[in-house]
């Protein structure tokens, strides 16, 4: 669903090398200002700015890697806890995640679909694409209803929860709307609201600026 994603840092330099280096991911653009880093059938921007932000993302991987994939993280990074445990599996989902931290504080979080085989060995084709973005807002009915609007689907009927995560989406990939100061699991602090982007494979393209509104979007 997600063809690329905008997200801001006030950290480029180690964010760039964090991607390059630790995850072994490909830059394929990059410049004084801003860095795009390929994560399978998605394209992540990190643009500079002197504001800090962070953000939730996932990305979608194998389900029969998930041991490796944990094993190959770990030996790079600290994962996060949750009630002293580095790892969950949702039923509901059929997938195994972990979570961990980049340099600005964005929570990663890794999903391995039990219905997604990749044989051979790890490598950066185990990164699908991102499977969720999650965006903070004060406004979760607003943001719900434009998104719906332009063809998003809310997973469970079609009125948005406003104190709730709310999912928008399809299949393994969802827009996942959240208030500020919400506490996800696995993470250390609670959301805050930062401006990003989206464009979804359909060529459907929001703007969501630092209030947390949609400014702009387009087919």
């Amino acid at each position: 669903m997600f063809k690329s994603v905008l997200f801001y840092t006030n950290k480029l330099k180690p964010m760039k090398r964090f991607y390059a280096n630790v995850l072994e991911l490909d830059i394929t653009d990059s410049g004084s200002e801003y860095f795009t880093v390929n994560v399978g059938e998605t394209d992540i921007t990190f643009q500079h700015s002197e504001t800090p932000s962070f953000y939730h993302f996932a990305i979608n991987t194998p389900g029969n890697q998930f041991i490796i994939m944990k094993e190959w993280i770990e030996s790079k990074l600290t994962l996060n806890l949750s009630g002293g445990v580095d790892k969950i599996y949702y039923q509901s989902l059929g997938a195994d995640s972990i979570y961990f931290e980049d340099p600005a504080g964005n929570l990663i979080e890794l999903i391995a679909r039990r219905n997604r085989d990749l044989f051979g060995p790890l490598t950066k084709e185990a990164f699908f694409d991102v499977s969720e973005v999650a965006v903070t807002t004060p406004y979760l009915s607003q943001v719900g209803e434009e998104l719906q609007d332009i063809g998003v689907p809310l997973r469970h009927g079609t009125e948005v929860e406003p104190d709730e995560a709310n999912y928008l989406g399809r299949g393994d990939s969802f827009v996942v709307l959240v208030p500020p100061a919400w506490k996800w699991e696995f993470a250390k602090r609670k959301t805050e609201t930062h401006p990003l982007e989206i464009t979804f494979q359909d060529g459907q393209h929001v703007t969501l600026n630092a209030e947390g509104v949609i400014v702009s979007y387009k087919d």
